[in-house]
């Protein structure tokens, strides 16, 4: 019986979870500069402007797996600042703060940073994974 019967396929599943991560994190971004695919309940301020603009411009990158490390370490870090911000006052449990979101795409996007992107990237067809 083969215990690891999915590790031939680590670099392949890797890069889906990179390409579904950053769609669904790019979707973030997307509602918060252009309303889209619903309009972003909250007012824009700087910070939450800015976190759009990487929402967006990073997501794409690693939607692509383009400087995927350098991106998925700024995008974790973005979302670890998202959390202790708008969610880490509200009380301990992500489950009760609604920081669960952040919290999964800060440790996806670390390990991303750590991982590289897999084989269906940019990076890979590159040598840079």
């Amino acid at each position: 019986m083969q215990i690891n019967f999915l590790g031939v396929w680590s670099s392949q599943i890797l890069s889906i979870v990179r390409i579904v991560a950053a769609a669904t994190f790019f979707t973030h971004g997307t509602m918060k500069l252009f309303g889209w695919p619903a309009p972003f309940e909250h007012p824009l301020n700087g910070l939450i402007y800015t976190a759009g603009v990487l929402e967006v411009v990073g997501g794409l990158m690693l939607l692509v797996g383009f400087y995927a490390r350098p991106t998925a370490f700024v995008l974790s870090g973005l979302m670890a600042f998202a959390y202790f911000m708008a969610h880490g006052s509200r009380g301990f449990f992500p489950v009760l703060n609604g920081g669960e979101p952040a919290l999964l795409f800060c440790f996806v996007f670390l390990y991303i940073a750590a991982a590289g992107p897999g084989t269906w990237s940019i990076d890979g067809r590159a040598g840079r994974h």
